[in-house]
């Protein structure tokens, strides 16, 4: 399969919140998608972003992302690569391109002279974790807490 992985453009954004929408329903998760183009436009798009993402295209369709953040870590003294989301259509799987986007975003990290990439997935998503395992991502077993405001 012929694909493309590319930095995203402000008429992308759209079609990310649709698949910011399928991945939350496949995590089975809430997603509420009012506001969120533009409020994605302006963080991703800003002169100092607090956000990137990459587009996978096939056939001149978007089929999927990758938004990150770069952080801070207290324990390491070091900057890391937050992958936040990484969403693939269900049609494109298993052909290689979550694995070309992982190495991309190793260039990227790395560029950035980030010490490591850190993410997360739900247990139950055993795929996803199998396919994690076997780029030689290692896990951690915590618990994620969120404190509404």
């Amino acid at each position: 399969m012929k694909y493309l992985i590319r930095d995203c453009k402000p008429k992308d954004v759209n079609t990310v919140v649709d698949l910011c929408q399928k991945h939350a329903d496949y995590e089975q998760a809430d997603f509420d998608p009012i506001e969120k183009e533009e409020k994605l436009k302006s963080v991703l798009f800003d002169r100092q972003p607090k956000l990137f993402c990459l587009i996978v295209e096939a056939n001149k369709t978007i089929v999927g992302y990758a938004s990150y953040t770069f952080d801070f870590s207290t324990w390491d003294a070091a900057t890391f690569m937050y992958l936040d989301c990484l969403y693939l259509e269900e049609d494109v799987r298993s052909f290689g391109i979550g694995e070309a986007i992982i190495e991309k975003l190793k260039q990227i990290a790395t560029d950035k002279k980030c010490i490591n990439i850190q993410w997360h997935t739900p247990k139950f998503n055993e795929k996803a974790i199998k396919f994690y395992h076997r780029i030689g991502g290692t896990g951690k077993d915590k618990v994620r807490f969120f404190l509404d405001l």
